[in-house]
């Protein structure tokens, strides 16, 4: 089976249902960084929840202040809203392909860590790079989680669409693939985040099992321009043709 690594948002969509709330490995592990999250957010200090959200003013922070523990639940596929997620489109995607993306794709957030596209979680905000309290998420989480992603991934193909700053939460051993995208001979960013989630899309809508068959995948706008393979990590060079 295919495995998917993908990067979160800062945006996020509203709402959710009231639900029992389903994590990917051992929830507890999270309780430390969750309960320091929690404090800030319910503490009333708005410069401290300013500090933590990335946000000049209180006023766009109110959408985020709510008891984590008892908020509504959204998918994390469906619960984060930015450019990636705007290229994916899943509410467009038929069902079959919006379950194929709940089980293999894994996401990583600044506040929960590893998540499957189908984990319920609530509306929440950490700007990236941030510490929640004392806590780095990104150390947090590989220390508390590498061993449970190196089980959970086992001898899956895994493709590595990560943001560059969401590979410091967990460092891959096993033989991966990554992608990168060039347009006119230079490095992209804005368009990097959107053909991620066109690539996101198209293996989903494809359901991709295999490396193999995404090799032979042909995306609308991308070329390929050369394969490089570098220990265990397999880049892809796309040319961006549109």
């Amino acid at each position: 089976m295919l495995k998917i690594l993908f990067s979160p948002s800062e945006g996020k969509n509203l709402g959710g249902i009231k639900s029992q709330q389903s994590l990917f490995g051992a929830t507890n592990a999270r309780d430390e960084i969750l309960a320091s999250y929690q404090e800030i957010v319910q503490s009333k200090d708005e410069e401290a929840i300013k500090a933590l959200f990335g946000m000049k003013k209180f006023s766009d922070c109110e959408p985020y202040i709510e008891d984590i523990f008892d908020a509504p639940l959204l998918p994390a596929i469906e619960r984060y809203q930015g450019v990636a997620y705007d290229y994916l489109k899943y509410q467009e995607l038929e069902s079959s392909t919006q379950e194929y993306l709940k089980p293999n794709t894994i996401i990583f957030s600044n506040l929960y860590g590893p998540l499957l596209g189908g984990d319920l979680i609530p509306n929440y905000k950490v700007k990236q790079g941030n510490k929640v309290g004392d806590i780095v998420p990104e150390k947090f989480y590989k220390e508390r989680f590498s061993y449970q992603l190196d089980l959970a991934l086992g001898n899956a193909d895994i493709l590595d669409l990560r943001a560059g700053y969401y590979e410091k939460f967990y460092k891959l051993s096993s033989p991966y693939t990554t992608l990168k995208f060039l347009k006119g001979g230079k490095t992209v960013s804005h368009w990097a985040k959107a053909y991620r989630g066109i690539v996101l899309r198209e293996v989903a809508k494809h359901q991709i099992s295999s490396l193999e068959e995404f090799m032979s995948l042909e995306i609308e706008g991308l070329n390929v321009l050369e394969i490089k393979k570098i220990k265990n990590k397999t880049e892809i060079v796309y040319e961006i043709v549109n």
